[in-house]
């Protein structure tokens, strides 16, 4: 199988960066084309990625219409549609790749003609003062143990064995015909989204995950703390998954554990009956394929809260 792999590198404003970013894409033999995405940049970056085409003709640079910035999955996908390569990898624009990136994935698609995508360890490096606890917590972003395919969705959710890392990650491009593209309604975790629609619909291998093979730069720019956004998103992101099964036969028990999860995230936020009800609602009632299963009835707030609401019927 040809291995012609295509790397998207999705930029805004990172000059700073986009240098070591690219240029650890070049020195990877595997690499056949470097897809740069310059979101609507306002400082130097363009300037220094056509300086780096000069030296590569690998390098190819594109922008969305009228130079507008759209956000990391719009950029994304617009790479993914430019990528001209049978394989696809992502590294964001203030991270880098290390030496041999691609050589055991190259290997694994070799050995295995029915691996969709291979996942890897990333590690830090930290361009500002780390804290003596993100020294001791951020060392390796990976999954902690190899997961057989078939496992690894529910691994995923229930956090058994740590995460991925878009750096890490290299896949057939066909994998985007069965998960679609990045979901540009999230602002955060679409790349959850995606890595969890990938291991639902395609067989993803453990690759090296006691080493880094890629690594994040930690910095000022890039600390993003906003625990609000988080969980509002993080909810939108379990509800699309739970939509996106429901309309691509996704076995019915793996909807029920998404849902299961939102029930669980939902109920955190202590909310009162009549919200619950009413995010019920608007939940099933928008999704027909949902609202007319037994899943509807079974995460229905009154059914859920039945032993609390009713506890004279429990009693002996």
């Amino acid at each position: 199988m040809p291995f012609s792999l295509s790397i998207i590198i999705p930029v805004y404003n990172a000059e700073r960066f986009i240098t070591k970013a690219v240029e650890s894409a070049c020195e990877q033999p595997e690499v056949t084309e470097i897809v740069v995405i310059d979101d609507g940049s306002t400082d130097a970056t363009q300037e220094i990625v056509n300086q780096l085409q000069d030296a590569d003709i690998r390098i190819k640079l594109y922008h969305h219409p009228n130079k507008v910035n759209k956000g990391r999955s719009a950029s994304r996908n617009l790479g993914i549609q430019k990528a001209s390569g049978k394989f696809i990898a992502f590294l964001d624009a203030d991270d880098y790749f290390l030496p041999n990136r691609f050589a055991n994935d190259f290997k694994l698609f070799q050995e295995n003609q029915n691996c969709d995508g291979v996942y890897n360890a990333v590690g830090f490096h930290f361009y500002r003062p780390a804290t003596e606890l993100e020294l001791n917590t951020h060392q390796l972003y990976t999954v902690t143990q190899k997961v057989a395919p078939e496992a690894l969705f529910k691994n995923l959710l229930y956090g058994k064995c740590g995460h991925f890392h878009i750096d890490g990650l290299t896949v057939k491009k066909s994998v985007f015909e069965r998960t679609g593209l990045f979901d540009e309604s999230l602002i955060v975790a679409e790349d959850t989204d995606i890595f969890w629609k990938m291991a639902i619909k395609s067989r993803l291998e453990t690759g090296i995950i006691n080493k880094p093979l890629a690594i994040r730069g930690v910095h000022e720019e890039n600390i993003f703390v906003n625990e609000g956004l988080y969980k509002v998103y993080n909810i939108k992101m379990h509800e699309g998954i739970a939509i996106w099964c429901s309309k691509n036969q996704v076995s019915s028990a793996v909807v029920d554990d998404v849902l299961k999860w939102i029930w669980m995230l939902k109920h955190k936020q202590q909310n009162k009956l009549y919200q619950d009800i009413a995010a019920w609602a608007r939940f099933f009632f928008s999704q027909p394929q949902l609202l007319f299963t037994m899943f509807s009835i079974k995460y229905f707030p009154v059914i859920r809260y039945r032993q609390m609401l009713f506890p004279f019927l429990y009693r002996r």
